[in-house]
């Protein structure tokens, strides 16, 4: 909900408002103030590029769709296909203890998810004083590189700082930027818009393993890598079609693009109770979220058999997951404020209790079945996570917010897979590993019922506050009409 940052930001450019915008000035404000001179209402009309912005709900906002799509699925369908490139590594560094790299290899994967989310607060803040375009351009040249380098290790130990920190942070810089532009050009189809850029990532979920599988094959993992690289760099050339329309925060607070430090990290974002819980309730469902990705193919190999068609787990979760994105995404813009946080606690308790039902699938029907629904509800999730943030903090806090986010959920990302591949490696099984990893989606979900409920009760507040001052502001007129029985001349001095 925007109306307490509103008064915030408000607040914040009073004393920067022009002199010219006093023929804006609001008959409300006169009230509030019970000053009937032109300076004060100047003083307290609204910035014309916060409040009176109009978005154009298309236009070259498609192109940037399209942009923002392309990121989305190059970033997140390398990430989704790791569980390919880890049965790789396994045969690539086979010369060592096959223990240890069971149980070393996950962490590559997992560091990369989760260096990705890590460098969210850092990025936001780089968002907000260069912009989306600069940001998502330079991020891309990084990741490319990381990429490239991954390409030519030939042990498992550099791979965690190309392909684990450079290539994730280059990640972690074009993605969210992504997220923000998309807030500049739509707000009523903002769920949609979210749900197809969303739905790039589904759509490379699917293609990716069996592109990999066949590169694998046919060039091995190192020129595999090499072909990845093309992906990074056209996401580059797609980064530079975010054109911004609202100016960034740093730069309408001081005039320049050199900020105080006390203007880089907001805030006021975490004064709203209800982003609190968001914040912290989301990375407490996300334990066991990135689990399936990395250890499904394996679990399958050991259930099923290698010459078990895994990659077909992959396609279901990719298409559902598609599919989800742009269904609840359109729903999303129906469904009214941060009630769209029921979206979210429903689609933990699905994830939550499929990820139980993984181990139980005896038969391979089974596990596609539920690997269809959790696509499905896993969409949900993902493509209602702006528009929440939103609703939450308002369109001028809105970098910082999900950067913050993001960060927070890079903890659960990382270490969620390494314990499940010790429990793997102690109890020689993925079952128990699985049941653990849908309890935390179950509890996170019961937790983010409390936001609606709070949100409601600061709005509740904040309209009795409202009514006490126009109250007040009304007995005061009153009070300054009634000695003169209604003469407008009352109270001016006799000189």
């Amino acid at each position: 909900m925007t109306e307490g940052n509103g008064l915030t930001e408000h607040s914040a450019v009073q004393s920067e408002a022009p002199a010219g915008s006093a023929a804006e000035e609001k008959p409300s404000t006169e009230m509030e103030n019970g000053d009937r001179s032109a300076s004060v209402p100047a003083e307290d009309a609204a910035d014309p590029e916060t409040e009176e912005f109009v978005h154009p709900e298309g236009g070259w906002g498609w192109v940037v769709m399209l942009a923002a799509m392309w990121c989305n699925g190059s970033v997140f369908g390398i990430q989704n296909a790791f569980g390919i490139l880890f049965v790789s590594l396994l045969r690539d560094f086979e010369k060592k203890k096959k223990r240890v790299l069971e149980l070393r290899a996950p962490w590559v994967g997992s560091l990369s998810m989760g260096m990705i989310f890590f460098c969210s607060p850092i990025v936001s803040v780089f968002t907000d004083l260069l912009g989306c375009r600069i940001t998502a351009v330079g991020g891309s040249a990084v990741g490319l590189v990381g990429l490239l380098a991954s390409s030519f290790v030939t042990s498992l130990a550099p791979l965690y700082f190309t392909y684990g920190i450079v290539f994730a942070c280059g990640c972690s810089f074009a993605y969210q930027p992504s997220l923000v532009i998309l807030g500049h050009y739509f707000k009523k189809r903002l769920g949609l818009v979210n749900g197809i850029v969303t739905a790039g990532s589904s759509l490379f979920t699917i293609t990716m393993p069996f592109v990999l599988s066949g590169l694998l094959e046919k060039v091995g993992r190192q020129n595999t890598m090499r072909v990845l690289c093309i992906l990074m760099f056209l996401l580059m050339l797609a980064s530079f079609t975010y054109k911004p329309l609202i100016p960034t925060k740093s730069k309408k607070q001081t005039g320049s693009r050199c900020p105080r430090l006390g203007q880089l990290f907001n805030v006021n974002i975490w004064k709203s109770l209800g982003y609190r819980i968001w914040a912290f309730g989301i990375p407490a469902a996300l334990y066991g979220y990135f689990v399936p990705y990395v250890h499904l193919m394996k679990h399958v190999e050991e259930r099923f058999g290698k010459d078990a068609n895994k990659e077909v787990l992959l396609m279901c979760i990719g298409i559902t997951s598609g599919v989800g994105r742009l269904i609840f995404g359109r729903v999303a813009d129906y469904v009214p404020g941060v009630n769209k946080v029921y979206l979210q606690v429903s689609s933990f308790l699905v994830i939550g209790l499929m990820s139980m039902m993984i181990p139980l699938c005896n038969i391979f029907g089974g596990l596609i079945a539920v690997c269809l629904l959790m696509g499905l509800f896993d969409g949900c999730f993902i493509c209602i996570m702006a528009p929440i943030a939103f609703e939450l903090v308002g369109d001028n806090d809105v970098s910082q917010a999900i950067g913050f986010l993001l960060g927070l959920m890079s903890v659960p990302m990382t270490v969620g897979p390494p314990i499940a591949g010790f429990l793997r490696d102690r109890l020689k099984s993925y079952d128990l590993a699985f049941y653990l990893a849908g309890i935390p989606p179950m509890v996170g979900g019961a937790v983010l019922c409390l936001i609606p409920w709070v949100e409601a009760r600061r709005r509740k507040q904040a309209q009795q506050a409202q009514d006490q001052e126009q109250d007040v502001s009304q007995k005061m007129l009153d009070s300054e009409k009634a000695p003169g029985d209604g003469d407008p001349r009352t109270g001016e001095s006799v000189l």
